[in-house]
């Protein structure tokens, strides 16, 4: 040990009462708010691309017109460029009505149920696993960063 406290510091200790499965379901709560996020990642990048690709629309009108292709300029220029992704909607307002109806409902859950059955602690069910996992007494394997360490 290098001078600090070995083990999990209170943020990440199981509350007093706390049984096993609570821990489960708080973890596996956790972990499906995770995968929410990454989905949610996702979904920006559908709104960047989607985005981006059609913003390059208008080089595409430029340079069909350049070429003296004007059907195909008009074409483009009125079937595709600032279409709608689905009915009535660009994607800044499939991104607005996942973060409303799913994913600000679902933070709010989660941040509820950790506070009303675990204090508040986050990671508990990882906190756990790390301590039934690490090796005491390797420096690599510390339960929690050495003073001056993040």
């Amino acid at each position: 040990m290098s001078g600090h406290q070995d083990g999990p510091d209170h943020r990440h200790r199981r509350p007093e009462g706390v049984d096993d499965k609570t821990v489960e379901a708080l973890g596996s709560l956790s972990k499906a708010l995770e995968a929410t996020e990454r989905a949610r990642g996702r979904l920006y990048d559908f709104h960047q691309l989607t985005g981006g690709a059609d913003l390059e629309l208008d080089r595409t009108v430029r340079l069909l017109r350049e070429a003296g292709h004007t059907e195909w300029a008009d074409r483009v220029e009125t079937e595709i460029l600032g279409r709608n992704v689905i009915p009535g909607h660009w994607t800044f307002q499939i991104v607005e009505a996942y973060d409303r109806t799913y994913y600000r409902p679902f933070q709010e859950l989660e941040r509820g149920a950790v506070d009303e059955l675990a204090e508040g602690r986050d990671h508990l069910y990882e906190a756990e696993m790390k301590e039934a996992r690490r090796t005491a007494g390797h420096p690599h394997h510390t339960a929690r960063p050495g003073p001056g360490e993040t």
